[in-house]
């Protein structure tokens, strides 16, 4: 038994050819797993950075629903801890803003800031565990950011966990 005679040559062009095949096919069939801008959370000289934990498939709407459930998602946000006095920092690459998106940030389900097209905001000395005299303060709260769109409706969720030091 013999093996045909293919060239080197030719043997490396049909690999090639093969591979750039499969890669193409492997990108097209994953369009929604794209990398999303990121966001990242900074307090003290601590920093964490995700990609988004929650955003619907092509053409689709996030419905309010999913948001609910994704900033609600313990399991899975990075964590990030937190001393009362503490400047907590929230920035979002360029992307998120872009064609006259917004983003929004969320504490426990509530939102803490306005809409805004701005990749940065600051908040000095706010004490996110206060209770206002309402008992203890828990041991971690779930920050969000929420992206909209330009007719207000949500596009992407990021999630973090902040934990009381």
């Amino acid at each position: 038994m013999t093996a045909p005679l293919i060239p080197g040559r030719a043997r490396r062009s049909v690999a090639a050819l093969g591979a750039v095949s499969a890669g193409l096919l492997l990108v097209s069939a994953c369009d929604n797993a794209k990398p999303t801008p990121l966001t990242t959370v900074t307090i003290g000289s601590s920093t964490v950075s995700s990609q988004a934990a929650c955003r619907p498939a092509k053409g689709e709407d996030l419905s309010i629903e999913k948001v609910q459930a994704c900033l609600a998602n313990v399991k899975d946000a990075k964590t990030i801890e937190y001393g009362r006095g503490d400047t907590l920092r929230l920035g979002v690459e360029p992307a998120v803003v872009e064609d006259d998106k917004k983003w929004q940030a969320v504490l426990d389900g509530q939102p803490i800031t306005e809409p805004s097209a701005n990749t940065y905001r600051s908040f000095a000395g706010a004490d996110v565990f206060a209770t206002g005299g309402q008992g203890e303060a828990p041991a971690s709260k779930m920050l969000g950011f929420v992206q909209v769109g330009p007719d207000g409706k949500p596009l992407a969720v990021w999630t973090y966990k902040v934990k009381l030091k």
